[in-house]
Parts: structure tokens; sequence; C-alpha cells
């Protein structure tokens, strides 16, 4: 008997199947398994090229020279500018000012004497221009139309001939080449392939709109991440006005760069030294506090971690409340500065936030958060002008974290005075001693720091 072959196919990674099920096997994505026609195993014929191959050295690169988009922040993860016939990808949660950022990027474009054309396929075109007078994106220069075929998208590319399309967004366009609603995973392929193969033939940048999902990804099959040459995430906090361009992916410049905004009344203003937005001015040393320096990417960030311990009304469940950094390594913390350096918490309760919004994932906070909690529950101040790096060990031990060159240079030029670090640090720190006034002092473990700081005293004599 001959062996059924399969029929069906997923659209997101290729699993396939002898009968149509709702849900694909492999990825678990549901309504991505099509039919697919039976495959014709037949010999291609060899035709001739059009251009022919030329030594890698031979090959001109005055077409693809770069091209600024004169907003600093985001040619900063673009790499120095968009590239024609490159394809970007900029996706973000609903309402985290996507469309406002790539309509003031589409203005400055048009001003710089360059023609620009904005698809919008959401909102009308009455309603995208109430949003650029409002933010003062507007120029003659820049053409706007509300469109959701992708044949008319593409009439109105060769009509006004762009050096820069936007479209908004890419899961609004659909084409009768394709089946299913628009924004299904064949009309999201087709309609990106499309713009894709435009962009190449005519040299024309393309940046298109993404949704993501409620779990963050972006919408749409995984190939749409493949098609394009950039990717690049919008993330923010709604109940902060701070914004972050993240590179996921640049075939044409660094993938780790990350760019800063802020949202404000007047649309999204660059934001070129952040540092200030997460950490607060006191005249005066305040117990509770404590500054570190993140990189996000390749940039240096200076966070302030916050601490406040008071007697807990419930000794034997007391709270640990976080903002803005990891509950789990705050509570290793914890264990550690009770265990290791002899501190009383277990019938206290603890809040530990960052200052701004700030949201921080790097293990070389766990130093800063440790000194916070110690000051904080000692009611013990420390010099006003502090840094602390490191990442902390179960056994009390502080480990090495990457980039403390890069790090202690950003504190040097905000004038910070006094900086501890993990022993092994020396050979990075050699490159910058006392960096603007910068004292870089090196500890092997959680309770020598809290020994230069003074609190390790403070401790044995609370004990």
């Amino acid at each position: 008997m001959a062996k059924k072959q399969d029929s069906y196919q997923c659209t997101e990674c290729g699993w396939s199947s002898t009968r149509w099920v709702g849900r694909c096997g492999e990825c678990q994505a549901w309504g991505t398994v099509v039919e697919r026609g039976a495959p014709k195993l037949r010999s291609v014929a060899s035709s001739v090229p059009v251009d022919q191959a030329v030594p890698i050295s031979q090959v001109p690169t005055d077409q693809a020279a770069r091209r600024l988009t004169t907003i600093a922040e985001l040619d900063r993860v673009l790499g120095d500018g968009l590239v024609p016939g490159a394809v970007v990808l900029l996706a973000g949660e609903p309402g985290v000012g996507k469309s406002t950022l790539l309509l003031d990027v589409a203005a400055k474009w048009a001003r710089s004497g360059e023609t620009t054309l904005y698809i919008s396929g959401e909102e009308s075109a009455s309603q995208v221009r109430l949003r650029a007078e409002r933010t003062g994106a507007m120029d003659d220069s820049l053409y706007l139309a509300s469109e959701n075929d992708l044949g008319t998208v593409l009439g109105h590319v060769e009509s006004v001939r762009p050096s820069l399309l936007v479209v908004d967004s890419v899961q609004t366009i659909a084409t009768a080449e394709a089946d299913g609603a628009p924004g299904g995973p064949s009309q999201v392929r087709e309609v990106t392939g499309a713009l894709a193969r435009v962009a190449k033939r005519e040299g024309m940048a393309v940046i298109v709109v993404g949704h993501v999902t409620k779990d963050g990804a972006i919408a749409g099959p995984r190939t749409l991440e493949h098609l394009v040459d950039v990717v690049l995430t919008f993330e923010g906090d709604r109940h902060s006005g701070f914004r972050m361009v993240r590179a996921t992916k640049n075939r044409f410049g660094p993938a780790d760069e990350v760019g800063c905004f802020e949202m404000s009344e007047t649309g999204i203003v660059e934001v070129p030294d952040p540092s200030g937005l997460f950490t607060t001015a006191h005249a005066e040393p305040v117990p509770g506090t404590c500054v570190t320096v993140t990189l996000e990417g390749r940039r240096p960030l200076l966070a302030e971690i916050q601490a406040l311990v008071a007697p807990s009304p419930n000794q034997s469940s007391p709270r640990r409340t976080t903002h803005g950094l990891d509950n789990s390594r705050i509570a290793m913390v914890l264990a550690v500065l009770e265990r290791k350096a002899r501190l009383p918490l277990s019938a206290h309760d603890v809040y530990v936030s960052t200052v701004g919004g700030a949201r921080v994932t790097d293990p070389s906070v766990d130093l800063s958060a440790a000194i916070a909690i110690a000051s904080a529950a000692l009611d013990r101040h420390y010099p006003r002008r502090l840094l602390a790096l490191g990442e902390v060990g179960l056994a009390g031990d502080l480990r090495r974290v990457p980039g403390v060159e890069r790090r202690l240079a950003e504190a040097g030029r905000l004038g910070f005075e006094f900086a501890v670090v993990p022993r092994g640090s020396r050979d990075v720190t050699v490159k910058v001693p006392r960096l603007g006034g910068l004292r870089v002092v090196e500890v092997d473990s959680l309770a020598d720091a809290l020994g230069v700081l003074d609190l390790r005293r403070a401790t044995k004599e609370k004990e």
C-alpha cells in the first residue's frame, strides 16, 4: 500500500501533516496549517544571468551609501543612517509611539530634500495630518496616502518615486495574490516580500510598522523577520514617558545599540543623555539609596536603586516588594545579606525600587541593591557620589561584570567620586584611574564592600 503523502504544512515552522489540524503540532501556533500542492520533482533549466558575477573587491558601494535621518538616537541604532534599498521593521506595543516617531522621521527626511511617502493603513489621511500639525511634522515633500491594498500602494510608489517609504502597518495591507485575511501569515509574508523586492529594485528605503502579540513577540510568521534587513523594537512603559528603540537584527550595523527617547506633548523627543532620568539629586546623603551603571546594548546608563526597610507587623511572613528589579534576585540578595553579612532582615518588610520607572535586569545591580538595603536597614548613609557594580554570589562573593571600563567612564564623566567594584576588575580600571576624580576600590565580597563603606562596623554594633 502506498504511503499517504503529507498534504498540509505549517506556514510558521514547516511542520507537515497528512490531515488538516487547527493547531501546529511543532510550534503550537493556531490557524497556520494550510494545504499544499503535491511536490513536483523536475529539473530546472539554467538561464543566462543578466549581470555577471564579479570579485567582491570590485563591487561598487556608491549605491549603498548611508543617509542620515537627522534623528541622532535612531541613526545610532540603525548604524549611522538608512541604507538605500533596506527594509526596516519597527515593532512595539499599541500606544508606545511608533506612528509618532516614524511621522517625525518622514518629515525630517523630506526636509532634507528627499521625497517621502507615508502610507497609513490604520488612520485616514486627515487624522494623520492632525497629528503632524501637532508635532510639527509638516513638509511639502512628504506625501501621504491612506490605503489597504498592496497594488494601490505600489501604484503610489511608481507615481511619487520616493526615496523613503513608510508603511503603517504591514498587518493592515492585503493583496489578492495571497489567501487569508489582512494580517494573516500568508498576507503578511506576501506583502513584506513585495515591498522588499520593490525596495531593492528602486534603491528605496522602506520602514514598515509591525504589531506585537500579548507576549511581546512580533505578530505574523517568523519568516517576516527573515525577509527584512533590520528589526527594531520600540519599548516603553505606558506609565512613563521614557522610550527605547532596540535593534534585534541589523545587516548593516551593530545589533546591540539602543536609542533613548521621551514622549512629550509635542511628540517624541530625543534623550542623548538619559542618565539624569533615572537618578535623583540629593543635597545631602540619604540612607537607602545607591547608584549603579547598567549596559543597554553597548550604552551605559545610570540607575538609582532605593530601598526601605521597616519592622513588619507580620514577622512570620514579612513583605518583599520590588519595582523595576527582578524579584528573585532581590530575594537572593536579602538572603546573602542576612547569612553572610549578618544583617537581620527576616522580621522586616523590604521595599526596593528603581527611580524613574527604569527596568533593570543586569546582574551588576546586585551590589548596588545590597548596599541600598543595608544602608536603609542601618539608617546610615555613605558618601553621596558613590557608585557600586558587581554580581553577588550565593557565597557572599562578588563577581566581575562585563563592560566595566565603559561603566566607570560614564560615572567619571557625570562627576562620581567613589566606585566599588569586584576584585579582578583591575585590568580594566587601570585604563581609567581616577577618571574625572573617580576613585575605584576593589573588594572580594559583599561583607568587604559594606566594610569599605563603614556599614560593616554598623552591622557589628547592631549585633
